[in-house]
Formats: C-alpha cells, structure tokens, sequence
C-alpha cells in the first residue's frame, strides 16, 4: 500500500506546487500609479498597432496606438494643428537590446522586457497636463513582475507631462506616425 501513497502524494505536491506558482503570478492588469493611469485601462495594447519604433540610449522601443488615435494620426492629427481626441491611448513597450544571433548583419533586436509607458488623452480628467495622462511601469525580469516607475511619480516625477510639454506644439506627443 505505501507503493500507491507514494505516487498519489508525490502528484499532490507537484499539483500544489504548480497551483501556487499560477496563484502567485502577477496580474498586471491590478497595478497603478498612484493618482493616476492604471495598467487595466491600456488592457488589449498588444493587439494596437505599430506607430513607429525607436532606439534611444539602451533601449529599443515600439509605439503602440489604440483605434481611436491611429485613425486620428491617418486624418493628420497633430499636424493638421488638431488635437488627438478624447480616448486616444498609446503604449510604448521598451526592451533592452541584445544582437541577433541570426540576422546576415548586425542587427539590434529586442531581448530583456524593460517596461512599458503608456498615455491616455482625456482632457476632463488630465486638464492639468494639457489633456494627457501617463504612467510608466517597469519590468523586473528575474520576478517577472511589474511595478509604477518612481521617476513617473508624483512631485518627484522627471518625465510624463514634465518631458512632453517641451512638443506642447504637438499635442504633447513625441512620436510621428511613420509614412507607409
């Protein structure tokens, strides 16, 4: 009989062990910054399409935009001098880069998840930053997990409205939808 415990107890651990572990995952779908945008607002991004992509310093980065501000960006907002409507969202997901392995050339690919930033246009709720909210969430690798970025934080924030104020012109976005 102890034949049969053996096994019976040793698929019960392994079944807790792999339920604890899915329990345990982060839903980063709970996450916000404090006083403002949370991750579950921007729920879908990784289906938004492509804006454009860049590198700066030692990030490479893709620009993501929800239906409402793509269409905008396709009638020449902001250089039309309009203004991206309410319920535009952007998501900019960053990687630090790695070289393929692959690719005939050197070719800087995406490989260790750095954060992701996000912007949302509501210029009821966001009256204070020209319409705009934002948050940045960065992603620690080794848990997996992601957490509110402090330098996005609260009087002691460097960037969000901060660093956007300085494309005021066009409606507090940096990123140019890139001709096709």
């Amino acid at each position: 009989m102890n034949s049969r415990v053996t096994p019976v107890t040793t698929i019960a651990i392994v079944l807790a062990v792999l339920g604890g572990s899915a329990i345990s995952a982060q839903d980063k779908y709970t996450l916000q910054v404090p006083n403002g945008l949370a991750f579950a607002e921007f729920r879908g991004y990784e289906d938004w399409l492509p804006v454009a992509v860049s590198h700066a310093g030692d990030r490479l980065k893709v620009i993501l935009a929800n239906p409402v501000m793509i269409e905008a960006y396709r009638a020449g907002v902001p250089g039309n001098g309009k203004a991206f409507p309410d319920g535009s969202k952007i998501a900019k997901v960053e990687w630090q880069p790695k070289i393929s392995a692959e690719a005939p050339a050197e070719t800087a690919v995406p490989d260790t998840l750095a954060g992701i930033g996000f912007m949302e246009r509501d210029s009821k709720r966001f009256a204070d930053s020209g319409g705009w909210g934002y948050a940045q969430f960065s992603h620690d690798a080794a848990s997996d997990t992601f957490a509110p970025d402090p330098k996005y934080i609260g009087e002691a924030a460097t960037c969000g409205f901060a660093c956007h104020t300085i494309v005021a012109a066009k409606d507090y976005v940096f990123t140019a939808y890139g001709k096709r």
